[in-house]
């Protein structure tokens, strides 16, 4: 018998998200207690020397770098101030720890879930889509891929979420599809670049000239 408590950790950047995914975290951890939460927000480095760092504070503005200390006071002061808003906090009994760690966000929260032998990870997602998810990555999902316990992601809100603007359908190919009864899809202008039909056939991988066994005629 173990009286290893039931360990949840968390990462934060400040925002609005990483709020979300505290009270989901905080949920697990009460649902399973007698737990403990930890909570991390990872910096990376300008000058690890002096220990001054830059902090990617996604839901602060206006502080342009701390000192490692200055960083935990921080998360700190956000910490009480968020967990004082959750109901039933006070009266739970989970202890709560906060971390600063100079590595990068995936690599902090993995390791540090690993080394607490964590029982999940819960981590929120900003949705990002295309160009920013290539450019910024996907920290939730790079923890995902590397973690060594369950993993609940806090997607965002719906209203949140990017909406890609979708071009308006052509007025001709709507009222070429009704006046033939779905007979002609396209309108005259269109018809020459959606009309050609592709007919996929299997081949046969040893005989074939090409590895691929899915050819087009």
């Amino acid at each position: 018998m173990t009286n290893k408590p039931y360990i949840v950790v968390t990462g934060t950047d400040f925002s609005a998200q990483a709020t979300r995914a505290l009270e989901a975290a905080f949920e697990q951890a009460k649902r399973n207690a007698p737990a403990e939460l930890h909570v991390v927000h990872a910096t990376l480095a300008v000058n690890p020397g002096a220990g001054y760092v830059v902090p990617p504070f996604a839901g602060l503005d206006g502080i342009p770098v701390l000192s490692v200390e200055e960083q935990q006071a921080e998360l700190v002061k956000h910490l009480d101030a968020q967990l004082a808003q959750l109901p039933g906090f006070k009266t739970s009994g989970i202890r709560v720890i906060a971390h600063v760690l100079l590595d990068a966000p995936m690599f902090a929260i993995t390791r540090l879930a690993e080394a607490l032998h964590a029982d999940v990870i819960v981590l929120g997602t900003h949705g990002r889509h295309g160009m920013a998810r290539w450019l910024l990555g996907s920290v939730a999902e790079a923890v995902v891929r590397q973690a060594t316990c369950p993993v609940l992601v806090i997607p965002p809100l719906p209203h949140e979420l990017p909406v890609p603007g979708i071009e308006p359908p052509c007025p001709a190919c709507v009222a070429a599809r009704r006046e033939s009864s779905g007979a002609e899809q396209w309108c005259a202008q269109h018809r020459e670049r959606h009309g050609h039909r592709h007919t996929y056939h299997q081949g046969d991988r040893g005989g074939a000239d090409t590895n691929f066994p899915l050819v087009t005629r």
